[in-house]
């Protein structure tokens, strides 16, 4: 497996970006403004849904590496053969209002299937926040046995603050940034920190040991790509203030 360049290059660093369009999202247009925001502040890479029309028309639209998402393995071989560079089993966020539930074992599968249908794609798999964080670190072990290159946390969709300002932003980015301290003391392959996530906690996952971190709604719910790239940029400057402080 080869990673991207620029992404191992960012996950060493531990400043990591991945904007995320959505799983689900495949309104062109949006996913667009999207991706172009991230890249015009400065992110690291786009995570956008596993179709592969849409991979190409974002191809031609950037140079930053595309992660495609989806829980379904098949759907990640046309995405890689339409230009994607790394896939994401996950995502699982926009499942639960369903009331779809991911357990250890149905994501254990996924993987083990998408690692025997393409051996050789940079392989990034969630682990459901769902479970508990002894279960999530277990599983996180499992996935790196089952080829996973990159493990991703989740959980701000769970949480409700019960407080406004800062304190509500870091009550709503606790489970993922319990699931990245406790996971990236257990693997050896890069923990992105995601799901909940503003430029005050950004800098928080980094000190957790997450060597990134992945947003979305935070920044694909804004109504204009000119406040799309301001929020990028305010992510790219926390992480940037987490390296000043991780080298002091």
């Amino acid at each position: 497996m080869t990673m991207h360049p620029q992404l191992a290059q960012a996950l060493t660093r531990k400043n990591a970006l991945k904007v995320i369009s959505g799983l689900n999202n495949f309104d062109r247009q949006l996913v667009t403004t999207v991706v172009k925001a991230a890249e015009a502040g400065g992110a690291t890479f786009v995570d956008i849904a596993a179709q592969p029309e849409l991979v190409e028309v974002i191809r031609k639209l950037t140079n930053l590496p595309i992660c495609v998402s989806a829980v379904e393995p098949t759907l990640f071989v046309s995405a890689v053969n339409a230009g994607a560079d790394l896939i994401e089993i996950g995502n699982f966020d926009s499942f639960y209002a369903q009331g779809r539930r991911f357990e250890a074992a149905e994501v254990l599968e996924l993987t083990q299937q998408t690692r025997a249908l393409l051996p050789k794609i940079t392989l990034s798999v969630t682990v459901p926040h769902i479970l508990a964080l002894d279960e999530q670190v277990r599983l996180a072990e499992q996935l790196v046995q089952a080829g996973a290159d990159l493990i991703q946390t989740e959980g701000g969709t769970s949480i409700q603050p019960s407080n406004p300002g800062v304190r509500g932003l870091i009550e709503k980015a606790a489970p993922t940034l319990a699931a990245a301290h406790s996971i990236s003391q257990a693997v050896s392959i890069p923990v992105l920190c995601a799901s909940g996530l503003s430029s005050v906690t950004v800098p928080m996952a980094i000190a957790a040991g997450a060597s990134g971190v992945g947003v979305g709604s935070a920044i694909n719910r804004l109504n204009s790509e000119v406040a799309m790239v301001a929020a990028v940029r305010s992510l790219v400057e926390a992480l940037s203030r987490s390296q000043v402080s991780v080298s002091n």
